[in-house]
């Protein structure tokens, strides 16, 4: 049950300060997952602002595009001239491209975000305070049958009912033709049916408290009635296989890459597992908004993890002919998210952002389903009413803003061992940047904190020497991000020089261990899923000691050299897969934890060299880094290297014993 988060205390210190307090209580809102989802709902302030000139006038300062009520800043907030609102809800027709226009136009900064589409809503509603959620047990109520009487019924003449309207200027006109009359003071709120709530007042708690108290309400009606009851199963074994194909199919019916994110917590079991589950979970999602996220209805599989994606993709082209009229291109038909018996629900996604927005979604979306079932059965806005949204010109623009589409490894997903420093760790850092979700793998402890929560990278401490540690590294990378495309095989052990005649025979085990038999044992357990992969690629960090040894570094250069052999071979087998395997043979890249200052001073001075030229020692007189590797490995992962596998690449400046 939703509870008020407001702290007098913590509000007093921000004193009558009308932006800080819409501040405060937009965040208070945005924590609550069952109140606003990524970005969903809205909030305002109306209050005066002097401009450059020193005219003071009243603006109404809302919600910007883009920011998420549970992080928002003042900035989130952009200031529109109230007056011009208000005239703007009197026009009798209004393009939402225009109304778009016609907000910034009417902004007091323009280097403030574009405001909501529902500004001019905002703007007419006759209180300082404006909240606007999409509670999960008001849409929930909403999206029953009967569902307008359930609301009358719970609330009585308290609320303003609203009819479903599509978001934006139509919504805001309807708004004011039905309270053209009212008396907003003997209201708490407004209900928007299959759409969300507002509450207002002139100050910001009990602006806030209506918002808690009418939506704790909706919850006790759902409790009272024993319809908040879910489904749950324990869980199963995760069929990773079976994941990552899907996920390739459904990549492939979209065009692009996409990650997959499977939730097999005993709620999304039990919701997969119902008897009824492709009826019901079939009818429509929880408000309009979710569509461009989610798509209107799921994919619905076996328990073996097959899916019908042809019959998918023919009902969502007919459902386009059967909606568009105004000469749209019709998006690519891939779902967004499936269910599955026996595992649970999987949301899609163009980047890790993304995908975890849908698995969220889901996640909410599987119970309102089943709150509404116990209310006497779930029942979604009809198809032509999620169309409008989901094709909606100004949805579209906003999806196009939000993750990095343009990155070219966005959607793929990569395992890079020995991450924690050095190379390994460059490498994590440069595909991350290039939009690859990322398992970054070490024994280093610190690399399961070494990468924010919402980065999409994870880190995994394991031994890469030891088989079992490698398998499970591997199946919480596809159980993660649903695939593996993208392999870095990069650890490695560089020990003190030793000569043959003095080899310690546990030396040279762990050198060949950790520098070939754990690489051999990665790729072994990979193959499987890189067969699966999204335009897949190894990548094996070498060794200039490859092509020019050096005395006493025999285990070193014999493993490397083996190394060297491994990828040539997998280069082989694997081509019938469309797996390319190529190398990289580094030298002198000081920026690791191998080489400390001190080392580097040692061995200059023992050359007659400052550091400064110890560390450009090749015939292009340059200095080599951990980034350079990185986006040579990137290089070979992407499309510069699509046609070419075997291949070994020296990022050295050029050395002359091995030219």
């Amino acid at each position: 049950m939703i509870k008020s988060l407001w702290n007098d205390q913590e509000a007093a210190e921000l004193g009558n300060d009308p932006l800080k307090l819409r501040v405060y209580s937009s965040r208070l809102l945005g924590r609550e997952a069952d109140l606003v989802l990524h970005g969903g709902g809205n909030t305002s302030v109306k209050a005066t602002s002097t401009d450059w000139l020193g005219d003071t006038e009243e603006v109404l300062y809302v919600k910007g595009s883009g920011w998420d009520l549970a992080t928002i800043e003042a900035p989130g907030f952009a200031p529109v001239k109230l007056d011009t609102l208000r005239r703007l809800a009197r026009l009798e027709a209004l393009s939402d491209t225009d109304m778009v226009a016609m907000q910034r136009a009417a902004m007091t900064d323009p280097a403030a975000p574009d405001p909501s589409v529902e500004a001019i809503l905002h703007a007419i509603i006759p209180f300082k305070y404006v909240d606007h959620t999409h509670a999960d047990a008001v849409v929930t109520l909403t999206n029953t049958q009967g569902g307008e009487d359930k609301i009358r019924e719970l609330y009585g003449d308290r609320v303003i009912v609203i009819p479903y309207v599509m978001p934006g200027f139509m919504l805001a006109r309807t708004v004011a033709d039905l309270t053209h009359d009212l008396d907003w003071g003997r209201v708490e709120g407004m209900i928007l049916l299959n759409h969300g709530i507002f509450t207002f007042h002139d100050d910001a708690r009990e602006s806030y408290q209506r918002m808690i108290r009418l939506v704790h309400e909706a919850e006790e009606y759902l409790h009272a009635r024993r319809a908040m009851t879910l489904a749950t199963a324990a869980a199963e074994e995760v069929n990773h296989t079976a994941l990552a194909r899907i996920r390739r199919q459904v990549s492939l019916k979209a065009g692009r890459p996409l990650i997959a994110r499977l939730d097999n917590s005993p709620e999304a079991r039990g919701f997969a597992d119902l008897p009824r589950v492709a009826t019901i979970a079939t009818r429509g999602p929880i408000t309009p908004d979710h569509v461009i996220r989610t798509k209107r209805i799921p994919l619905l599989m076996d328990q073996a993890g097959n899916a019908d994606l042809e019959a998918y993709e023919q009902a969502y082209r007919q459902y386009f002919e059967a909606n568009q009229n105004t000469g749209l291109t019709c998006l690519d038909p891939a779902p967004r998210w499936a269910v599955w018996p026996g595992q649970g629900v999987i949301g899609f996604g163009t980047d890790g952002q993304n995908a975890r927005i849908v698995a969220d979604i889901n996640a909410h979306t599987l119970r309102c389903i089943q709150y509404g079932e116990g209310l006497g059965g779930w029942q979604a806005l009809p198809a032509d009413k999620i169309f409008e949204v989901e094709y909606w010109e100004l949805e579209q623009a906003k999806l196009k803003k939000t993750g990095n589409t343009g990155a070219p490894l966005t959607g793929q997903i990569a395992l890079v061992t020995g991450a924690a420093n050095g190379i390994g760790r460059a490498c994590v850092n440069t595909l991350l940047a290039q939009g690859a979700c990322v398992a970054g793998l070490d024994i280093n402890p610190d690399i399961a904190t070494a990468f924010p929560e919402k980065t999409a990278a994870i880190g995994l401490t394991y031994d890469v020497t030891d088989p079992a540690a490698l398998q499970t590294a591997i199946a919480e990378t596809i159980r993660t991000y649903g695939g593996l495309d993208i392999l870095v095989s990069n650890v490695g052990l560089f020990p003190a020089s030793r000569s043959i005649e003095d080899m310690d025979p546990e030396l040279w085990r762990q050198c060949l261990d950790m520098n070939l038999t754990s690489a051999m044992t990665l790729v072994k357990y990979s193959i499987p899923y890189l067969r699966h992969g999204w335009e897949p690629a190894i990548v094996f960090i070498g060794s200039r000691n490859v092509p020019a040894p050096g005395p006493g570094a025999a285990a070193y250069s014999a493993s490397k050299a083996g190394l060297n052999q491994l990828a040539r071979v997998a280069a082989l087998e694997l081509a019938p897969d469309g797996v390319r395997v190529n190398s990289i043979h580094p030298d002198a890249v000081f920026d690791t934890a191998l080489w400390t200052p001190e080392v580097i001073a040692a061995r200059a001075a023992s050359y007659g060299l400052s550091v400064a030229d110890y560390k450009r020692r090749n015939l292009l007189k340059t200095e080599i880094s951990s980034k350079n590797v990185a986006e040579m490995a990137c290089a070979m992962a992407g499309s510069i290297f699509a046609k070419t596998t075997g291949a070994q690449v020296a990022i050295d400046g050029g050395n002359d014993r091995v030219i």
